[in-house]
């Protein structure tokens, strides 16, 4: 199983060797962890993988490998699993739709959805207001309400303000070959930037040569060929950004093969309090996004990849992300990333005609100052040339 493992790690084109095996087998041979399938992926993870960009690959050959040995964590909460089962679809005519009223403001939906755990006693299917499946309450799912909070199941309508569910999402792979070197080409301008503005250098071995031949100092400089753009990239993974993974890999592709200074964080949906590197242990190791104001210095440029496609009270509510109580509104936080570094973009991976019908790609706009690019060649070489004007 082992060596099969080993081959199928190699056949995705991570660098395992025999030593790191031997490695690997060695500490389970002295029982460095204990008997559980997720600390052993831990265990080979940390064996294997040198490369963050490598994750994902990893993950997939596991998950492929070692079928069912891992499972996703109990969503620990208090309501009844078999209620969350989608048993019947209920069918509403047009004139049934127009009837379906909002309950209110974000505060009126959460004192209503609390309330109504406290009073709920059985199991509900259908209906329009206890927690259940297949009706037009604002809770449970597989129903039709505009402005509800799904409680499990899928997403249908891709309506509900919030989201009371464990999900899943995956690391980007950096080294997923681009469809167009296009992307690339575009990025560069950012480092012609750079090296536009850099001072030149001497150079040593064309200063001797010229002295020698000339009879006199001869001094031969050369332009800085250091890259010095500095880059913090905030991925938006997982939920509506599922359609667009393959493009964001290939712009992540791109930017870790273009710039030597960057660094790459995860969020979902909006910017909160804290952001993470990996997508498998995003509850578990956030980083605070106080810290990285603070440790990134102001002549970093930004940009945020992402749909901004979500409730508005995701950005405008305390309390409005989808998967935790965040205490300050995302508005908030963008808007501390955006006085901390004032050369900062958004690149959407949405069709830009669509952007007007979305309340909440319409507050990002305006929370970016306008700075909003589509994901697209020229969406992308008009953003590079915003990062390049100077303030």
């Amino acid at each position: 199983m082992l060596l099969n493992f080993l081959d199928a790690l190699r056949a995705a084109g991570i660098p395992a060797s025999i030593k790191e095996h031997l490695l690997l087998l060695e500490a389970l041979d002295r029982d460095v962890i204990a008997r559980r399938p997720e600390d052993f992926y831990y265990l080979a993870r940390a064996t294997y993988v040198k490369d963050e960009g490598l994750l994902d690959r990893f993950d997939r050959v596991f998950a492929s490998v070692f079928k069912g040995a891992m499972g996703a964590d109990d969503l620990q909460t208090d309501i009844p699993e078999e209620w969350l089962r989608l048993v019947a679809e209920k069918y509403l005519s047009p004139e049934d739709m127009e009837k379906i009223r909002a309950l209110g403001d974000w505060d009126a939906i959460m004192d209503a959805l609390k309330q109504r755990l406290e009073e709920q006693k059985e199991r509900h299917q259908g209906g329009s207001k206890w927690i259940g499946t297949g009706g037009t309450s604002p809770f449970g799912h597989g129903g039709y309400n505009p402005a509800g909070v799904r409680i499990g199941g899928e997403g249908r309508h891709q309506r509900a303000i919030k989201v009371w569910e464990k999900r899943e999402f995956a690391n980007l792979d950096n080294s997923r070959e681009l469809g167009t070197r296009n992307i690339k080409v575009a990025l560069r301008r950012l480092r012609r930037f750079a090296r536009e503005g850099a001072a030149d250098e001497l150079d040593l071995d064309e200063t001797i040569r010229g002295t020698a031949r000339q009879g006199w100092l001869d001094i031969r400089m050369r332009p800085e060929r250091h890259n010095a753009v500095k880059l913090l990239l905030f991925l938006d993974v997982g939920g509506s950004m599922d359609p667009y993974i393959r493009l964001c890999e290939e712009l992540f592709s791109a930017a870790t093969g273009e710039f030597k200074n960057l660094e790459f964080f995860y969020f979902h949906n909006c910017l909160y309090e804290g952001v993470w590197k990996d997508n498998r242990r995003r509850f578990a190791e956030r980083i605070p996004t106080w810290d990285i104001l603070h440790k990134y210095g102001h002549d970093y440029k930004v940009i945020f990849v992402g749909d901004a496609a979500m409730s508005p009270y995701e950005i405008s509510h305390p309390g409005g992300s989808v998967e935790h109580m965040n205490d300050e509104a995302g508005a908030v936080w963008l808007g501390r990333v955006a006085h901390t570094y004032p050369v900062c973009v958004w690149l959407n991976p949405a069709a830009q005609a669509h952007w007007g019908y979305s309340h909440s790609t319409t507050m990002i706009r305006e929370l970016m100052n306008d700075r909003m690019y589509p994901l697209t060649i020229n969406g992308i070489d008009a953003a590079m040339r915003e990062l390049t004007r100077k303030r």
